[in-house]
């Protein structure tokens, strides 16, 4: 079996269940731990509206508190491209429809490139941050150094596809290095990207009940 064969077949397969099974295992439990018994009184109600919009308010700054501005931006600048890079991108989108039958209207390449560079970059800066900051690189372990290249190697090997036609290597290389990506996301800190909105909800769910904003 050649590694492209490889790469679109077993390899992409056992990665979308590890990935599904994996998820669904994080979410159990989750949801099997205890709930402490709430006896008082709700404030409000509309619990599900109220978890809904933390889910889109916790997205924006947080207000009165202080950020540095350039860190900020640059988390907000790598996670916007990785999402119009993944979501954006015409041959991904074809990928998408081929095993699920769904399809929406690309960005335009010129929009797509520079959306690429720009999660390249801003991805460099994390890590060097990570690497010149003091207590940043004391905190940090496996978990972290080992995300953030598997985060960054499906950009890099996406980006030596760019300008003509696909080779069988380089693609191979592309996807499986994907599917290390869908294999560790469960398990490792990049789960936040689909965990994050069941802890949101669930916070603004609580801050309703007890009538505190959002």
């Amino acid at each position: 079996m050649e590694l492209l064969e490889l790469a679109r077949g077993p390899a992409l397969a056992f990665s979308i269940i590890v990935f599904t099974l994996g998820l669904a295992w994080r979410l159990y439990r989750i949801f099997r731990r205890p709930v402490r018994v709430d006896h008082s009184e709700p404030r409000r109600r509309d619990l599900v509206a109220g978890g809904l919009r933390a889910i889109f308010a916790k997205m924006l700054p947080p207000r009165g508190v202080k950020v540095r501005g350039a860190q900020m931006a640059n988390a907000y600048a790598y996670h916007l491209g990785l999402a119009l890079v993944v979501f954006g991108y015409a041959p991904h989108i074809a990928f998408i429809h081929r095993y699920t039958g769904l399809s929406w209207p690309a960005l335009p390449e010129p929009v797509f490139y520079a959306a690429a560079g720009v999660t390249i970059v801003t991805l460099l800066i994390a890590l060097v941050r990570r690497l010149s900051h003091p207590v940043l690189r004391l905190l940090s372990g496996f978990d972290d150094w080992f995300s953030w290249a598997v985060t960054m190697a499906p950009m890099l090997t996406g980006m030596a596809l760019i300008g003509g036609p696909a080779q069988p290597l380089p693609l191979a290389i592309h996807l499986l290095s994907l599917e290390l990506l869908l294999v560790w996301l469960p398990f490792g800190k990049l789960a936040h990207a689909a965990l994050v909105f069941v802890s949101r909800y669930r916070t603004g769910a609580d801050f309703t009940r007890k009538g505190a904003a959002v």
